[in-house]
């Protein structure tokens, strides 16, 4: 299993991923990522990038263990303050599809804080 293969290169966008993160509280986002940060940091073969995150309250919902490019991103997105203010209150869907576009969809739990 490997070992944090992607953190380094998820450190790298999360500047950009909490820009899209707190714009996403009024329209979903998406920007792409450039697939050579991935492929350098690790081949994927034919399995490829793509996943879903499901989050709520900041925790994820789905299992992620099967992929090693989610799992990553989810560590560089707890260890960032900002982005943890951000996911409360909050379920947000980050996805990766086939054509490298990083999605992120929010939809606020309760008005109730």
């Amino acid at each position: 299993m490997e070992q944090r293969t992607y953190l380094a290169t998820w450190k790298k966008y999360i500047p950009v991923i909490r820009l899209h993160l707190k714009k996403s509280l009024t329209e979903d986002q998406s920007f792409k990522l450039n697939i050579t940060d991935f492929e350098s940091a690790g081949d994927r073969g034919k399995s490829g990038y793509t996943f879903n995150i499901q989050m709520e309250n900041g925790k994820v919902t789905n299992n992620i263990s099967g992929s090693a490019v989610a799992r990553d991103l989810y560590e560089a997105l707890k260890a960032d303050e900002a982005i943890k203010a951000l996911l409360q209150d909050k379920s947000v869907k980050i996805s990766v599809g086939k054509t490298f576009m990083l999605s992120i969809k929010t939809v606020h739990l309760s008005i109730f804080k």
